[in-house]
Order: structure tokens, then sequence, then C-alpha cells
């Protein structure tokens, strides 16, 4: 078993954007869990009605880290899992209300293809473009509604440029206009304030391995009230919404992971933030052609993604490179690793040529980068631009 690798010569893992090392409080947590949670907890006997408490009691204190209700925390399997339940859930649920959908041009993956299948099934989708640092206008989507729009999705983070959307606008205006509004959280949930009446927010997704969490547990916030298809049939189980034997360990880690996180939030944004200023200023004095992808006000503490002018058909060469000395680092969104060097869509949404949007490099902060490795980091990949050849 891999543990976190923090000392000398040991890897500095920046990809945190990607997925998280788990928290060793949140392992110790999902070990416990296993051993003494193993029942269905949909059984009647008194093992599964162990496991039904704890699930039960794990709903409530995740609802009150979102500012929800338990009763409208839908336990998942995973972020994308949440996304496509809301968009196909909504739309099927909603359909007589009317078939057009909002959505951001700069929206994971896993949102965008939800979108287009949804063309397919004869619903329209209108792709919201951004600005140049990949900030939604108001005016814009204000534009874009239509008496037959039954939802609005903008991510709350964006996952490559790491740009904070106005989510309590969007929110605001689609209560307004009689919208359900989703957001896709799973990037802002337990590293930057977040809270579902704030935002307005009909529907809200989240994940644990986005912030030092395991992997395959997700859930959807669905407020009181809003219309949702089960995308899964059977057993009824997370109140009909979705069927599945639920993953007691996995959401006992969940929860363990998000109450770590949000106690720790305020702390851990100040210092995370000095880190990222300490990159950016150390970039921009000692690689040239260094600019910053996305938004430096409005922007998450933890991510950093830049390009180097005349290099950017350099970038997977430069991750590589960057890998053979230890240091993990991201060319862009992980899910979207299997595209064969393609684009980026969020660069491109931003206003950066199909060329230049190959070349962003994303560095993404975690719980466990230390001062220590941003220093290494800096001076590894200064050494490492001089082997790039710039294309010009």
């Amino acid at each position: 078993m891999m543990t976190l690798m923090t000392d000398p010569g040991q890897s500095i893992y920046l990809d945190n954007a990607a997925t998280t090392p788990i928290d060793p409080l949140v392992s110790d947590a999902i070990q416990a869990a296993g051993k003494e949670y193993y029942g269905n907890a949909s059984s009647l006997h008194s093992v599964g009605a162990q496991a039904h408490e704890v699930l039960e009691q794990s709903r409530e204190r995740l609802a009150s880290l979102l500012g929800a209700m338990p009763s409208e925390i839908v336990f998942t399997g995973s972020g994308t899992e949440s996304n496509n339940l809301a968009l196909k859930g909504v739309a099927f649920a909603n359909a007589h209300r009317g078939r057009h959908i909002i959505v951001s041009a700069i929206e994971h993956d896993c949102i965008l293809r939800a979108a287009r299948w949804l063309e397919r099934q004869g619903f329209f989708v209108t792709y919201l473009p951004v600005d140049n640092e990949g900030l939604i206008e108001m005016s814009s989507l204000e534009k874009a509604m239509t008496d037959k729009t039954i939802l609005v999705s903008m991510m709350h983070v964006n996952n490559e440029i790491g740009t904070i959307e106005p989510v309590e606008e969007i929110g605001k205006l689609c209560r307004k206009r009689n919208v359900y509004f989703h957001s896709d959280a799973c990037q802002s949930f337990g590293k930057i304030p977040l809270n579902v009446d704030k935002m307005q927010a009909g529907l809200l997704t989240v994940n644990a391995h986005k912030l030092h969490g395991p992997k395959g547990v997700g859930a959807l916030y669905i407020r009181s009230g809003v219309a949702v298809e089960p995308l899964l049939h059977g057993g009824g189980q997370e109140k009909g919404i979705r069927s599945s034997t639920e993953n007691i360990p996995g959401i006992i880690g969940f929860v363990k992971a998000a109450e770590i996180a949000c106690s720790q939030m305020e702390s851990e944004m100040r210092r995370v933030t000095e880190l990222r200023e300490q990159i950016i200023s150390r970039l921009y004095q000692e690689i040239e052609g260094v600019y910053l992808n996305g938004s430096r006000t409005y922007r998450i503490p933890h991510n950093i993604n830049f390009c180097i002018e005349g290099m950017e058909g350099e970038g997977i060469r430069l991750q590589l490179l960057l890998d053979d000395a230890g240091v993990c680092v991201s060319t862009g969104s992980a899910c979207s690793s299997n595209d064969g060097g393609n684009p980026s869509h969020v660069l491109q949404a931003i206003g950066l040529d199909p060329f230049q949007a190959r070349g962003g490099i994303r560095l993404s902060l975690g719980r466990f980068t230390t001062r220590k490795q941003v220093d290494d980091f800096l001076t590894i990949i200064t050494e490492k631009v001089k082997q790039l050849n710039p294309i010009f």
C-alpha cells in the first residue's frame, strides 16, 4: 500500500484536482466501518438495522455541512453519477414543463456528454460561453432563458482553471425564473465556503475523492420538491432515487473526510493561497513566456493553470519530464486523459487557440502539499523547461 510521500527524493504530488491521497484518519474510519457495519442497510435483522442507523447518521452529518436537510441527500457512486442523475433525472421528470437546458461551455465532460445525449433524446441545450477568465456573464444567462427552460447547470469551481463561478447570483436568477439550478461542486466542497441555501441550488453534486476521501462514493443534494426521475431501478434504496446497496464504509469515509476538510477550511485556504501565490510569482520570475489561464481574482486557492508561450506543443513532454523527476502534474482534466492529446475545451472556451489549448499545465495543491515540495518543484520545473523546444 502506498503511503503519503513527503520525504526528500520522493514524489511531489501536485494533481489533487484529479484525486487526493486518502487522509489516514479517513482510512482508519473506513477499515473500522468495514468490520463493524458489514450488514445490508435494507435488511431487517439487527446487523442490517445497525448499518441503516449509521447510514442515516452519515446522511445527517453530510447534510449539516451543506446547509441541507438529511432527507435531501442521496448517496451515489461518484460525482459523474450524481451529475448524470441531476441532468437526466430532472430532464425526464420535467419534460412536460419544457425541454430546454442551459449548461456552461466549460463544464466537466460528464455534464457536457450527458447534455449531448439528452439532445439526442429530443431536448434542446444551450452551451453558454464564458469570458476570457472562464466566468459566466449573468446577462448572457438571462438572455438564454426561455419559458421552456427547466434546468441550468453551472459548476461552482472549474476543474481545469479553478475559476469560481458566481453561483449565488445564478441561483437567485434561476429562482426568480422558476428554473431548477444544479451545480457541480466536486472541486469546491471542503475547500471554500458552500451552502445550498445561499446558492439557492435545487441540486448540487459532491464527491469524496477530491477532499482526501475514498473513490467510488458521492452524493447529490436534491432540494425538497424538486422532481427527479431515477436512472437506476431496483430495490428502491435512497428513497427510490438511487437503487443499489449503499456503500456504508465508503459513505462513512466520505463524511469523515468532509468533516475534516470543513473543520480545517479557513486555515487551509490561507495556507494554500500562500503556496499558490509563491508558485505563480516564481513561475513568472524564472520562466520566460509564462501566462496564467483563468481568473487571478476569482480562483480557488488550490489551482494554478499556466502555459509557456511558444512551448504549448511541449505540454505533454513537460509533464513526462516532471514525472521522471518525481513530480506529478496534469495537462488537463484527468477524466479527459484518453482523448489522445486533444485540446482542452475549457482553454478553448476562454479564447486560446487549439495549439495553445494543448499546452496547459495544471498544478493542484492539497492538504499534504508542503512548502518544501513547492520549493523543490520550482527548482525542478525551471531546469526541465530548458529541455523543451520552443515553436515559433
